[in-house]
């Protein structure tokens, strides 16, 4: 990978031929460029994170906890910070990459809300959760072990309190080759519109094949459903890349 990032801070990660493409992941050279990164990667990003600030503004309860797990940068948190108007609240955003951890901080640090953030670096899977009303996890399952997301899906379920929500985004498959192939490639022309090269796609999409790995709907669904959330829907989908909201019975 190339040693120093651009100082405008644009992704040029795997701009140049790589040698050998290592896999992805949320380092220093990453968290540099991150906020480009996801813009340009991601669609309708700024429009779930709106959402996400909205649901949580419903679904919040006073005096209880929100857990923004994956934070990287704090995008998330601090859209449920602006949006929610509830007393007693503290948000909570974890993340096991020191490089997001202490730039997230700092964006943290330039905010004054009413509710106050906490920013930790820590393993989500080993947190012992107190009761939450939110918990929002933005692409981030799709990083974890698929052995262990079951288990946490319960330990989440288990943390909410009656009537509280998990808002999960991730990248999906659609479940037929032929869907997958075409949304796959109206995804690479988001990319190319934004400035990616073919090889910048190319790098990219191999640093990601051993990391991220997806599943369909159905299998978010059938594992929500089975760690005891009441309700599960998609709120919001552009592409292959969707989030959802399920919520723990009343």
């Amino acid at each position: 990978m190339a040693k120093n990032t651009p100082s405008d801070n644009k992704d040029r990660i795997y701009s140049s031929k790589q040698e050998e493409v290592r896999d992805f992941s949320f380092n220093d050279q990453v968290a540099d460029v991150f906020p480009d990164m996801i813009a340009r990667s991601v669609p309708g990003y700024k429009n779930i994170i709106d959402g996400i600030g909205k649901l949580s503004a419903i679904f919040a309860q006073d005096n209880t906890h929100i857990y923004d797990l994956g934070c990287s940068l704090g995008a998330a948190s601090l859209s449920m910070a602006k949006q929610i108007d509830k007393t007693g609240l503290e948000i909570i955003g974890i993340d096991n990459s020191a490089a997001m951890v202490s730039r997230c901080q700092r964006n943290v640090n330039n905010y004054n809300y009413g509710s106050p953030i906490h920013i930790i670096k820590d393993d989500i899977a080993c947190i012992d959760f107190k009761p939450a009303s939110v918990i929002v996890m933005n692409f981030t399952l799709q990083f974890i072990d698929k052995t262990k997301r079951d288990a946490l899906m319960m330990k989440i379920h288990e943390a909410l309190v009656p009537g509280g929500i998990l808002i999960l985004s991730e990248k999906i498959k659609l479940g037929h080759p032929k869907i997958d192939s075409a949304i796959i490639d109206c995804h690479h022309e988001f990319k190319r519109e934004n400035g990616y090269s073919e090889l910048e796609i190319a790098q990219k999409r191999t640093a990601l094949e051993n990391v991220m790995i997806l599943d369909e709907f159905t299998e978010h669904e059938n594992r929500l459903k089975a760690a005891g959330f009441s309700a599960v829907s998609i709120w919001y989908q552009q592409f292959n890349f969707a989030s959802f909201c399920a919520i723990k019975g009343e």
